[in-house]
């Protein structure tokens, strides 16, 4: 499977990875007693060929996809290694995290898999579409509203604005507002659910990932231009563009050393975040939600259901509570709807 991840980066022109990589990258979960933290993670030892992957992989799709968002930070530090050492990063966070991400849309699609030999079939009908993108929308769409919300809780937290005794409150107050979920059992102040979330315990700001959720779109429409991909922005798949390859290279070897707009506008032409791109993408997923859901109720309301979310004074007030989360494709629909205004 990295193999196979670094073979799409090396036919897009990117370098293929070092011989260090290989000896000391940790690729699956050890069998000895060694503890380990299995959250994928890519390093980047500073001494300009000392690069690693972290990962306990599984043969499934998902951790496919996540080796090559993991390889996409490796291209990213190779690629800026000569930089001088305090440029040696992303633009912006943000940056770093699309990068892999970008790869991610081709490889995902069933053109790339056809290709590689995990899909047999592929048609070119409006279902088969509309399924990819369904898939793609749980992943990318869905996420949005809670990328969103992990470090409008953690700002909070740290501007004192939320106590102690209000973290777990907050938190789903939050979740209820932008996703349109809630509890489905009551919680209270003795409850931690933002430690269930790898991101909060391990201190790893998490706004990066909204913003890379946002401009991999731009990335992405940039590099299908420079590829000559005619058609609909989802069926793209870059694989095998060295022109595109060449628009990426340049733009990683900055590392940190232009403000992020110039690399943007290097990469894109742009010189800021637009939800343009992405709502391009989805644009007949849109079109679909839209026709399917006529005249139901787009969205939800903010607060959470009463009785959910229980302070001191109120425990034993209520012994149960209702879930009150969205239909998926209305959850979709209603965050395509908002991001429409990001794209305007």
């Amino acid at each position: 499977m990295f193999r196979l991840a670094e073979q799409f980066f090396k036919d897009l022109g990117l370098p293929e990875m070092t011989t260090d990589f290989w000896k000391t990258s940790l690729f699956v979960k050890p069998t000895d007693n060694r503890r380990v933290v299995c959250h994928a993670s890519a390093w980047d030892f500073l001494d300009n060929d000392d690069f690693r992957i972290k990962m306990c992989t599984d043969l499934t799709m998902d951790d496919l996809i996540t080796i090559h968002h993991e390889m996409g930070h490796t291209e990213y530090q190779m690629l800026y290694k000569d930089q001088p050492l305090p440029f040696r990063d992303g633009a912006n966070p943000g940056f770093h995290e699309a990068v892999g991400d970008v790869m991610s849309l081709s490889v995902s699609t069933p053109k790339h898999l056809h290709k590689i030999g995990l899909l047999d079939n592929i048609t070119d009908d409006k279902e088969f579409d509309i399924n990819f993108l369904m898939k793609q929308g749980l992943g990318k769409v869905g996420f949005l509203p809670f990328g969103y919300m992990i470090d409008q809780w953690r700002w909070s937290v740290y501007r004192g604005d939320t106590p102690p005794s209000d973290y777990n409150y907050k938190w789903w107050q939050l979740r209820c507002k932008y996703q349109g979920v809630s509890p489905p059992v009551p919680r209270t102040d003795d409850d931690f659910d933002p430690g269930a979330k790898y991101h909060i315990p391990a201190d790893v700001p998490y706004i990066r990932y909204f913003v890379s959720y946002i401009i991999q779109f731009q990335f992405h429409r940039a590099l299908c231009k420079e590829a000559g991909h005619t058609g609909p922005l989802h069926k793209c798949d870059i694989g095998g563009s060295k022109a595109a390859g060449t628009k990426l290279r340049n733009m990683l070897e900055l590392g940190s050393s232009k403000p992020w707009p110039e690399a943007m506008e290097l990469m894109t032409g742009q010189r800021s975040m637009s939800a343009e791109a992405l709502m391009e993408y989805f644009q007949p997923l849109t079109d679909w939600l839209q026709e399917q859901n006529k005249g139901h109720p787009v969205g939800w309301k903010e607060a959470c259901p009463e009785g959910s979310l229980l302070r001191d004074g109120d425990r034993g007030a209520n012994t149960g509570t209702r879930r009150a989360t969205a239909a998926v494709t209305l959850m979709i629909l209603s965050v395509l709807s908002s991001l429409s205004l990001l794209s305007a």
